[in-house]
């Protein structure tokens, strides 16, 4: 059986040894950067799970990390740390393609959960080799790809775990606490968290996203997936 392969990154060795220690405990395996160069080396090297990434580093950021991921086509999911805890720095984090913010000190028993959750979901959406059709949509599971129209639309980890759970469910008004919880596998929700990725989702799927024909907002409940 092949192990869950996460790279740790941050300029602190305290923190990396005690992030590896615990997913070292779960049977994962772990590989460590203490910079953005070398863990954009690294990614480039060999494939990862997920990507723990500290966002205070010298040099290069965190921020200029995930870009940089995402400009090179790399969706790997990944998981910011943070000591920063303003609202704008989790939606900045999130908006560049960031798939989870958490903020220092940190429970390494909650982080290895989150990153247990993650990696659950990305298997199980691996495993069904089935596609989802609705309307101009086709949604590939083993493969995580979205196409519209017969052209692919690139995604990141959580917009695909998103547009699946709404493929999934057309036309019912699912509410902010049921999408939160089959995306991020969380039950207290993250009303930031969830705008941020809806609005870039609509940039992606919609034609003209400030007036969205397929993802719809359901003032005071939560968001529709509408195909006629």
């Amino acid at each position: 059986m092949n192990r869950f392969k996460i790279l740790i990154v941050d300029d602190e060795k305290m923190v990396r040894k005690m992030i590896a220690r615990i997913l070292e405990s779960e049977g994962m395996l772990t590989y460590q950067a203490s910079n953005g160069p070398d863990a954009l080396r690294m990614v480039q090297e060999q494939d990862f799970d997920l990507i723990i990434l500290d966002i205070v580093m010298e040099g290069m950021d965190g921020f200029q990390v995930i870009n940089e991921l995402r400009s090179l086509g790399l969706l790997t999911p990944v998981f910011v740390l943070s000591g920063r805890q303003a609202d704008n720095d989790k939606v900045f984090a999130l908006g560049i393609g960031a798939d989870d913010y958490v903020t220092k000190p940190f429970s390494t028993t909650v982080l290895c959960a989150k990153v247990k959750a993650c990696l659950r979901r990305i298997h199980i959406s691996g495993s069904k080799s089935t596609c989802i059709e609705a309307g101009p949509f086709c949604y590939i599971c083993d493969e995580m790809r979205l196409l519209k129209e017969e052209c692919e639309i690139p995604l990141s980890s959580k917009e695909s775990f998103m547009i699946k759970y709404f493929m999934s469910n057309p036309n019912k008004v699912l509410t902010k606490e049921q999408i939160y919880s089959n995306v991020w596998g969380d039950n207290a929700v993250d009303d930031n968290t969830i705008m941020v990725h809806i609005r870039r989702l609509r940039t992606k799927i919609e034609d003209d996203p400030n007036q969205p024909l397929y993802l719809k907002t359901v003032r005071g409940v939560g968001y529709q997936f509408l195909i006629p």
